[in-house]
């Protein structure tokens, strides 16, 4: 049996352990997960938003013509207010078929993440949860929104895309 040379192995080898990293590069996928509990005690909805820092960053930089420049030093110290009115528009609640005021309470990184803290105050009760998710649909149109909620001791989940933005969710 012949030997291979040292580096035809050598160069195989990495062929093969590169072809799962561009197979993941050629297909991205576009998710972003909204959690919301409703919390009876302090009478709030808290709401946090996971999305991808990148896909964020790109959209918030094309419709207000900035360029954030997220966790460098360069990161335009009121970023907060590009964050606040980009949720503000693309994410809208009712409880109980009223709208609800959304407060944004800040964001944080973590890795290629940015994790959005949103608040809705003064909830007494909630019997359903009219949700209209358009974060980032417009720049990615494969964006798909995970909705998770939870109410009255009941987990509820909905998967919301460009076609279908809406979901109600019953408690």
């Amino acid at each position: 049996m012949k030997k291979l040379p040292m580096i035809k192995i050598k160069r195989s080898c990495i062929f093969l352990l590169l072809i799962p990293l561009f197979s993941f590069t050629a297909h991205k996928y576009y998710l972003s997960l909204t959690q919301i509990e409703y919390v009876k005690e302090k009478q709030s909805v808290q709401i946090i938003i996971n999305v991808f820092m990148d896909d964020i960053e790109n959209a918030i930089n094309d419709i207000y013509t900035i360029d954030l420049q997220l966790t460098t030093k360069k990161e335009l110290k009121d970023s907060d207010v590009y964050f606040e009115k980009y949720f503000k528009s693309h994410l809208d609640i009712k409880i109980d078929s009223a709208t609800k005021k959304i407060h944004y309470l800040g964001k944080e990184y973590e890795g290629d993440n940015v994790f959005l803290y949103l608040e809705i105050e003064g909830v007494q009760s909630i019997k359903n949860l009219e949700i209209k998710n358009t974060v980032l649909v417009q720049h990615f149109p494969k964006q798909q929104n995970l909705i998770k909620v939870k109410a009255n001791d009941v987990n509820r989940s909905k998967l919301l895309t460009k076609k279908n933005d809406k979901a109600l969710l019953k408690f």
